[in-house]
C-alpha cells in the first residue's frame, strides 16, 4: 500500500539512463589532461579529478545508479586507482547493452554475453602482461615508473617524478605484509610542493604542551624511547572520590599521599634510562616540569597511529604500568629532534634500526590542494604495493584496451546469432577509454582511434601502440614507460562488467514515497548539521503520520 512500481523495458532503459549521465560528469577527468571537478555540498569546497571521490561527493540518490559508487569505492580499496576507469567503461557497456535491448534482446542473454567476454579479456591480459626483471637493483626504476604514471593524470603531475620516488621509497621500507597504515601522511600549509618531507621513520605535530615545555631538551642522538599508555597528571583524589576524615590534620596525609603516587612515577620513568617518554594519555604540567629538570622529552595525547607507528620503528613496546620497566621495552633510534615545518612544530625519529614504518609531510598552498595531492599519492601508492605483488604490468594510454578490442572483434566472428552483436558491442565498449583519453587532451579522437585501429589489426609490433597525449598521435605506451599493474586492469574490467550485469538484471523497481520522504527529510537534516525536527517522522514512527505505526491511547491520549 503507498508504493510505487515501475517494471520492464521502460525501468530498465531508465536505470541506463541514469547511469550514462553519472558517467557523462566524470567522464572528463580521465587522463593526464583530464579536467577537475569542484564540488560544493554546502558545507565544504572540494576540487579533485579522482573518480571514487567526486562518486562519493555527488550525494546520488537513484538507486540503480548507486551501483556506480560502489564500484568506484571498491576499485579505490582494492588497488587505489583505475576509479574513473571503471565508471566509464560501465556507462559505456550500459550504452551498448541500451541498444541491444532496444532492438528487442532480452537482458538475460546480454548478461551472458558479458560474462563470457570477461573470460576472453582474462585470457588476453594472462598472455600479454609483462613480468617484472627479477633483478632487484632494476626493480625500483621500473616501481618508479608505474608511479609515475598513476600520478600523470592527477593534479600533482608536474612533480610526478618527485612524489613517484617518494611513493616508491615508503611503500619498500615497509614490512613484507606492505601494511599501508605503516605509512604516515601528514599535511602542512604553507610553501610549495617541493618542501614536502620524505622521513625514513616517523614524525608527527608536537602534541598539547604544558607549562615547563620550553625547557624540555628537543634533541637526542641514539636516545631511549619509552611509550605509556598510562596518564602522568596530578589528579585529587577529593574530585574522583568521597573521603571522610574526623581530624583536619588528616588532610595533609591526604595530599601527601597523591603527590607521592605521581612522583613514584615519574621516578621510575627516569629511572628506566629513557631519555624520550610518550604517552597516549595527558602528561600534566609537574611531569612535564620533572622531566624537564632530569634532561628528559615528554610528550602525552600522542595518536594511537603514530604510538604504533613509532613502537614498529623504534622496537618499543607500549606499557599500561610504570613497574618493572625493563630495559627490553625501550625503543631506540639514531636521532630524536623537534623541528619547524612551516608554522607548526614536529617531532621526528629517524634513523631507526627496525624501521618499518615511514611518513610525507605534504606541503602546499590552499587546503584543498593539499588534500587532493593526499589522495594523489595515495593512489600512487596503492599502484606500487599492487605492482610489487602482481610483479607483471600491461601498457597504458589505452593499448591495452585496444588488444581486448581485437581479440573481441575476431570472437564475434566465430560466433553466430545474437550474441554476435552482444560481444561486438563490448569490443566497441572497451575503446570508450583511447577515445576518451584523446578528447580530453583536445586532439582528434576519430583519428587517433583509425591510427590505434591500424596499428593493432594490421601490424604484429603494434600490440602496444596507445594515445600519445603530448603530440597528439600514438606512440608505444610500454616503451614511454606509461605502464599500469597487471591486477588494476583486471580489477577494472570486472568490476564494471559485474556492475553492467547488474544493472541490466534489475527489471522492477518498487518505492515508498512516504519512505523516500522520510530519507529525503533525514538526508537534509544530515547536511544542515542540526538535530531531528520533531514535526519529521523519525524515532521509528513515534511522531503522528508515520507509515506503519498505529498510534496507541494512553489514560491522557486524545
Amino acid at each position: 500500500e503507498g508504493t510505487d512500481t515501475s517494471q520492464g523495458k521502460p525501468q530498465l532503459i531508465s536505470n541506463i539512463n541514469a547511469c550514462i549521465n553519472i558517467v557523462d560528469t566524470v567522464k572528463s577527468t580521465l587522463g593526464p589532461c583530464g579536467m577537475d571537478k569542484l564540488i560544493n555540498n554546502g558545507r565544504m569546497v572540494s576540487i579533485s579529478n579522482d573518480g571514487a571521490t567526486i562518486m562519493g561527493l555527488l550525494e546520488i540518490i537513484h538507486p540503480a545508479a548507486k551501483c556506480l559508487v560502489d564500484i568506484a569505492r571498491a576499485q579505490d580499496n582494492e588497488v587505489g586507482d583505475g576509479t574513473t576507469s571503471v565508471v566509464i567503461l560501465a556507462g559505456e557497456l550500459l550504452k551498448e547493452a541500451k541498444q541491444c535491448i532496444e532492438d528487442g534482446i532480452a537482458p538475460q542473454i546480454i548478461i551472458k554475453a558479458f560474462r563470457d567476454c570477461l573470460v576472453t579479456v582474462f585470457e588476453v591480459l594472462d598472455k600479454l602482461n609483462v613480468p617484472f626483471s627479477k633483478d632487484a637493483s632494476l626493480q625500483k626504476g621500473l616501481l618508479e615508473r608505474c608511479a609515475r604514471t598513476a600520478l600523470n593524470s592527477k593534479l600533482i603531475n608536474t612533480e610526478k617524478d618527485f612524489f613517484a620516488e617518494m611513493a616508491v621509497n615508503a611503500v619498500l621500507g615497509l614490512d613484507s605484509d606492505l601494511n599501508l597504515n605503516m605509512i604516515g601522511i601528514k599535511k602542512v600549509t604553507g610553501g610549495s610542493m617541493k618542501d614536502s618531507l620524505f622521513v625514513d621513520g616517523v614524525a608527527f605535530e608536537k602534541t598539547f604542551s604544558y607549562a615547563g615545555f620550553e625547557q624540555l631538551q628537543k634533541k637526542f642522538a641514539n636516545p631511549k624511547v619509552l611509550l605509556l599508555n598510562v596518564e602522568l597528571e596530578l589528579k585529587a583524589e577529593k574530585d574522583n572520590a568521597e573521603v571522610r576524615i574526623k581530624d583536619p590534620k588528616q588532610y595533609q596525609s591526604i595530599v601527601d599521599a597523591e603527590w607521592k603516587i605521581i612522583f613514584d612515577k615519574l621516578d621510575k620513568c627516569v629511572a628506566s634510562g629513557a631519555n624520550i617518554v610518550l604517552s597516549l594519555l595527558p602528561i600534566g604540567d609537574v611531569a612535564t616540569q620533572y622531566f624537564a629538570k632530569h634532561g628528559l622529552f615528554c610528550a602525552g595525547r600522542v595518536t594511537r597511529d603514530d604510538m604504533e607507528r613509532v613502537a614498529l620503528a623504534t622496537g618499543g613496546a607500549v606499557q599500561s604500568t610504570v613497574s618493572k620497566l625493563i630495559p627490553s621495552i625501550l625503543g631506540t633510534c639514531e636521532v630524536f629532534e623537534e623541528r619547524q615545518v612551516g608554522s607548526v612544530r614536529y617531532n621526528f625519529f629517524t634513523g631507526c634500526l627496525n624501521s618499518k614504518t615511514s611518513t610525507i609531510i605534504l606541503r602546499g598552498g590552499a587546503q584543498q590542494f593539499i588534500d587532493e595531492a593526499d589522495r594523489s599519492l595515495h593512489d600512487a601508492i596503492c599502484i606500487v604495493k599492487r605492482a610489487i605483488k602482481t610483479g607483471s604490468v600491461v601498457g597504458g594510454g589505452g593499448a591495452i584496451e585496444m588488444e581486448i578490442s581485437k581479440a573481441l572483434r575476431e570472437k564475434s566472428r566465430t560466433i553466430r546469432g545474437k550474441e554476435q552483436m552482444i560481444v561486438a558491442g563490448f569490443a566497441k565498449a572497451m575503446e570508450v577509454i583511447p577515445r576518451q583519453l584523446a578528447d580530453n587532451a583536445g586532439h582528434d579522437s576519430t583519428t587517433i582511434l583509425n591510427k590505434l585501429r591500424q596499428k593493432h589489426y594490421t601490424t604484429d609490433d603494434g600490440t602496444w601502440f596507445g594515445v600519445d597525449i603530448i603530440n597528439g598521435g600514438v606512440c608505444n605506451t610500454f616503451e614511454a614507460f606509461v605502464w599500469e599493474p597487471t591486477t588494476v586492469k583486471r580489477n577494472a574490467l570486472a568490476s564494471a562488467c559485474e556492475a553492467a550485469c547488474l544493472i541490466l538484471s534489475i527489471d522492477e523497481t518498487v518505492k515508498n514515497a512516504e519512505s523516500e520522504a522520510a530519507q529525503k527529510s533525514e538526508a537534509t537534516s544530515r547536511r544542515q548539521g542540526g538535530g531531528m525536527n520533531l514535526n519529521q517522522k523519525g524515532m521509528g514512527g513515534l511522531f503522528q503520520g508515520a507509515p506503519g505505526v498505529t498510534k496507541m491511547k494512553g489514560r491522557r491520549g486524545r
